[in-house]
């Protein structure tokens, strides 16, 4: 198929296409003829995981970039590729500071506590430890029920996304959802926890403009 075959059937524009190509994100296509290039059904899926990475999940093109060399490089354990897949997610979009050692800590035991299998330089545990600088930036020191709860929901979490993977065929499908889903797993779980929250609050914190979502 040409370009602009390809576009249409990844469902962006062809700008789009043509940008990626730029960005070194989308591979060659098989030249046939001095100015025509065919592309095939592998550029149509590799369009739309570079969508779906760019504009639903938010990395830069640099992230982005190791995602996909991560995602091309056959003889890579899956874990590594897990592992780029987090730490391009979890890149730091401000300037922010580093989470205080206590936090770590705490981060740290409350994986331990639950038995977690975890490296210290997991993205997560910074993430997890700046939270926590937050709450307790606001008088909130969060007790162990409350983190335990959402320590529980992680992993009820993680184990659908294990779930998920076992149902794909061939590396290469494995490690494309895997990278996926930890990239739109966060928006979501974000998406689903606030739908959650107004249902939880409805009935403390009533207002006559809420209208219930009926099933």
């Amino acid at each position: 198929m040409r370009v602009s075959e390809l576009a249409r059937r990844a469902g962006v524009p062809l700008s789009a296409v043509k940008y990626y190509q730029r960005e070194g994100l989308l591979p060659a296509g098989v030249r046939t003829a001095p100015n025509q290039v065919a592309y095939g059904e592998a550029h149509v899926q590799r369009v739309r995981l570079i969508r779906a990475l760019l504009e639903t999940g938010g990395l830069s093109i640099a992230a982005t970039k190791d995602v996909i060399t991560a995602l091309d490089a056959d003889a890579a354990p899956l874990a590594e590729t897990f592992r780029v897949a987090q730490h391009a997610m979890s890149a730091r979009r401000t300037q922010e500071s580093a989470p205080s050692e206590a936090a770590r800590a705490r981060v740290e035991a409350l994986a331990a506590s639950h038995g977690w299998c975890v490296t210290s330089d997991n993205p997560g545990v910074e993430a997890a430890a700046r939270a926590l600088d937050g709450l307790r930036a606001i008088g909130f020191d969060a007790p162990d029920a409350y983190l335990d709860a959402y320590a529980a929901a992680a992993a009820a979490a993680a184990a659908a996304d294990l779930r998920a993977l076992s149902g794909r065929g061939g590396r290469d499908a494995v490690a494309e959802l895997m990278v996926v889903g930890t990239v739109l797993g966060d928006p979501l779980f974000a998406g689903l926890r606030r739908l959650a929250q107004q249902d939880a609050t409805h009935d403390l914190f009533p207002t006559p403009e809420t209208e219930r979502t009926q099933p």
